[in-house]
């Protein structure tokens, strides 16, 4: 199964890391090679119809973009490899454009359009144009998956599509972005604003943009994905009510703590008789509470529902390897369907 990456920043670099690691146990069990043709970072991309040396160029990336890779064929740009080269599966990560959706949506397209499949971290082509993406594979039956675009390794897109898929779900409520939640949970053990943010960009969690992150942009959009693939409600970014962290002072977390609370970045959603009210807002909640378990690196979930009750998910991811390893399991998802 031949791939292509497009970004190569932390996810992706730690995805060829997964791979090389886990080669042999990877061919073993599914019977068949996952073979990186092609990566494409800012600098331009590079593609050998072969395979690329990923070890190799993991050690070029340190100092130079891609393009400039010397085993293999350089092409201008990810759209130019999206579309000219070939690969079982596109494998999208690179930084989040909610503008025009950047290289992300036309490289995503390209490949659904050639039968391709697609899965992704970048949550931005789904929240710009979910149906049409949509369309498309069910036009040119290539597979899209996206369980990475929420909360990383936490299996949310596929609990609430899978396991979930006979219930009503009256309403969620979560924690979607670790870099608020470290930010928060510091600034409540009396750490800086500026400090937690600077730690979470040097884990590589933070967007590339925080902005995306403190203004609640982020946990918006993966509340507009899970409205989609799970609510099966044609939300919109635009209907999100959405407040971020940044107007929150140290005294407003020390006064929640005297209370017993905690001040969390939560994303809900309640059905209606229309829909839903989607809303992303900080919120006292009880320290004792699921959400107010959730700290520092965690995220987590609670689906409210008919039939199966109250279901509460929950992770601790302190850096890439779990969006990683979930494109990963997206892309060994695709694989043994093919079989």
């Amino acid at each position: 199964m031949k791939l292509v990456l497009i970004g190569f920043g932390h996810v992706h670099r730690t995805l060829a890391r997964i791979l090389l690691d886990k080669r042999e146990h990877l061919a073993q069990r599914y019977a068949r090679e996952l073979q990186v043709v092609g990566v494409a970072d800012s600098s331009g991309a590079v593609y050998h119809p072969e395979g690329l040396d990923l070890a190799a160029l993991l050690q070029h990336k340190r100092d130079e973009g891609v393009a400039t890779y010397p085993a293999g064929q350089a092409l201008p740009d990810a759209v130019t490899l999206a579309r000219n080269t070939d690969y079982d599966v596109l494998l999208e990560a690179s930084p989040v454009d909610l503008a025009d959706g950047g290289i992300a949506l036309p490289c995503v397209r390209a490949a659904l359009q050639r039968g391709r499949a697609a899965v992704l971290a970048n949550k931005a082509p789904l929240v710009l144009d979910y149906e049409g993406l949509h369309t498309l594979a069910r036009t040119h039956h290539a597979s899209l998956a996206f369980s990475a675009t929420v909360c990383g390794g936490l299996p949310v897109i596929n609990v609430g599509r899978r396991d979930l898929a006979a219930a009503t779900i009256y309403g969620l409520e979560g924690i979607f972005n670790s870099t608020t939640n470290y930010i928060l949970s510091r600034m409540t053990a009396g750490e800086t604003y500026d400090s937690a943010l600077a730690e979470a960009q040097r884990r590589g969690i933070a967007e590339t943009d925080p902005t995306l992150d403190v203004e609640g942009w982020d946990t918006a959009n993966k509340l507009v994905i899970i409205a989609r693939a799970v609510l099966r409600y044609a939300a919109t970014l635009a209907e999100v009510s959405r407040e971020g962290i940044t107007n929150i002072e140290a005294e407003a977390l020390q006064r929640a703590g005297e209370r017993g609370r905690v001040i969390k970045l939560v994303a809900s959603a309640e059905r209606t008789e229309s829909g839903y009210t989607l809303r992303v807002a900080p919120r006292q909640v009880p320290r004792s509470s699921f959400l107010g378990s959730i700290s520092e690196w965690q995220m987590g979930i609670v689906f409210h529902t008919d039939i199966y009750e109250d279901i509460f998910l929950k992770i601790d991811e302190r850096g890439p390897t779990a969006t990683a390893a979930a494109m990963l399991r997206d892309v060994l998802q695709i694989a043994s369907s093919a079989r």
